[in-house]
């Protein structure tokens, strides 16, 4: 049997070798992303459009990367747990976060949070979810500026309902009540359902809210649509004017979904990240899919979420301190 003797000029040598190789192997792990399997954080629980349209987009992720996308559901604290999940995780591309509107309102109404937002970076806009103004059929008005009248007649003003203090129907509702100077209350829900039963029986005067679990009510002649809170008509429901067209230029406001990963993520594995993202967002039964899901695409690059990430945040902390508005 062949013997050898390591001597120190040779380890040296092996060692100074390795460093010198170590910029092309971490590259090249880089450039190999995904090897393992990738975890993909919703903000909410199951069942709901984050985590119906993550799930067809991780899907079609590991049809096209040949590697597994699992989600996992970490509901709570207006999304702030998933945030937190992620912001903390190693920069390393196997943990992403499906961001949601409340991550640009979330300091402005709870103060200092248990992250920041220099750990997370934008990586792709993918969606968003139009919201829709909504009132009884039964109701004492059936337009928009029928029910501004009935608030500005009653001593205290319009209810609306909403799914949470600081969700975006919430906060539309506000601009809404600014704009058209009229008073008014949020009532927060847990959910859909309990607001549409309290305004089937008449205890709230109207929400905001995204189109597939109102449909029905539509259809059916319960709900009456008055308006999208969208700078545009939304394809989903074109009938419904835009607030804007109806003298309320400012009521702009949607729930909106994207992607966002630990800062620390090196450059090639979230411009990847990107281009699948894009890529997959661009499918056509994806994006029929979504659209059935009440949600339209807007896809968007790193550079362009962010920026869109810092206008949002900008917006709405003016109107949560205007409106003296706290987070629960």
């Amino acid at each position: 049997m062949a013997s050898f003797k390591v001597t120190r000029r040779t380890l040296l040598g092996t060692l100074a070798g390795g460093l010198a190789a170590g910029p092309g192997l971490t590259a090249r792990a880089e450039d190999a992303w995904p090897s393992r399997m990738v975890r993909l954080i919703s903000p909410y629980g199951p069942g709901g459009s984050n985590d119906i349209s993550l799930r067809l987009l991780a899907e079609e992720f590991g049809r096209s990367l040949h590697q597994q996308f699992i989600v996992e559901n970490k509901p709570g604290a207006g999304t702030r747990i998933a945030n937190d999940l992620v912001a903390h995780a190693p920069g390393d591309g196997y943990t992403i976060l499906y961001v949601a509107a409340p991550y640009a309102t979330a300091e402005a109404l709870f103060g200092k949070l248990t992250y920041d937002r220099k750990d997370l970076q934008p990586v792709a806009m993918a969606v968003i979810a139009p919201l829709f103004l909504i009132i009884s059929a039964d109701a004492p008005f059936k337009t928009l500026p029928e029910l501004i009248a009935y608030g500005k007649s009653k001593t205290d003003g319009l209810t609306f309902a909403s799914p949470g203090a600081g969700s975006q129907p919430h906060l539309a509702g506000e601009l809404l009540f600014r704009d058209a100077g009229v008073k008014g209350l949020n009532i927060p829900f847990r959910g859909d359902a309990a607001s549409y039963t309290e305004l089937l029986a008449g205890r709230v005067d109207a929400t905001l809210t995204a189109l597939p679990t109102a449909l029905p009510y539509i259809q059916s002649g319960k709900f009456i649509v008055l308006g999208v809170a969208s700078p545009e008509r939304s394809a989903l429901y074109p009938q419904a004017p835009t607030l804007r067209e109806q003298g309320f230029p400012n009521v702009a406001a949607a729930g909106w979904y994207g992607f966002m990963v630990p800062s620390t993520t090196p450059r090639a594995t979230v411009d990847k990240l990107q281009d699948e993202i894009l890529r997959a967002l661009a499918v056509p039964a994806i994006k029929d899919r979504l659209t059935a899901q009440g949600l339209e695409v807007r896809a968007g690059s790193a550079a362009e979420f962010g920026q869109f990430i810092d206008s949002e945040t900008q917006k709405w902390a003016g109107l949560i301190r205007e409106a003296g508005l706290k987070g629960e």
